[in-house]
């Protein structure tokens, strides 16, 4: 899948309705400009990178990811999962992997080349049949999976409740800057539906202007 740089099918009818049904939206909305979710990469390079990228900064994950692209025979535009399990361990960890990051990128390539995963049956299935599905590959948890369904597979109502800037956003546009737990925060969600990925997309925006692309 390359990058969606048109908003998806369903983005304006989304802003609408959450506009009609919910204050905060009705101001944030407007604030953001033209901007939507977007995707990037196939199903692989795109959870490879969620990977790399676990408990480092987004510059560190940059530089990691092209050293490691940069290992395989050919580069970004040849990998796959084959390609990554010919590599030896001494070129993964010389690119700044650790250990544990070498075993979860292994896993993921074993995980498509075995076709366990059911990437053509994707778009007939639920979003949590396709959690379940990345969940049981090692080193991708729920929140990774979630963000996956967001920013891969654009689905429009997915509420990542493991996400702290989520809860932040709550908290500050709708609970004064005060302490949100998370059944509080579910409870502001479910009010966005079936729109949930759109309004926490504008959640995040109302932190941060510039939006991050998983």
């Amino acid at each position: 899948m390359s990058a969606l740089t048109t908003p998806p099918a369903y983005w304006e009818d989304a802003c609408k309705h959450l506009a009609k049904r919910d204050r905060v939206m009705r101001k944030l909305i407007p604030k953001c400009g033209n901007g939507h979710l977007k995707g990037r990469g196939d199903a692989f390079t795109t959870l490879a990178r969620s990977i790399v990228g676990q408990q480092i900064s987004v510059k560190a994950a940059q530089t990691v990811w092209d050293r490691f692209v940069a290992a395989v025979p050919g580069g970004a535009e040849h990998l796959r999962p084959a390609s990554v399990l010919k590599l030896r361990l001494p070129e993964m960890r010389a690119a700044g992997l650790s250990a544990r990051k070498v075993e979860y990128l292994n896993d993921l390539a074993q995980h498509f080349t075995a076709g366990t995963v059911h990437e053509r049956q994707w778009s007939e299935m639920d979003d949590e049949a396709i959690v379940d599905e990345l969940v049981a590959i090692r080193g991708i948890g729920r929140w990774t999976a979630e963000m996956f369904l967001m920013f891969h597979l654009i689905r429009p109502n997915v509420l990542p409740l493991d996400d702290a800037g989520l809860i932040k956003g709550i908290s500050v546009n709708y609970f004064s800057g005060e302490p949100v737990s998370r059944a509080e925060a579910r409870e502001v969600g479910d009010a966005w539906a079936p729109f949930r990925s759109v309004a926490t997309w504008y959640i995040w925006r109302s932190l941060d202007p510039v939006p991050v692309n998983y």
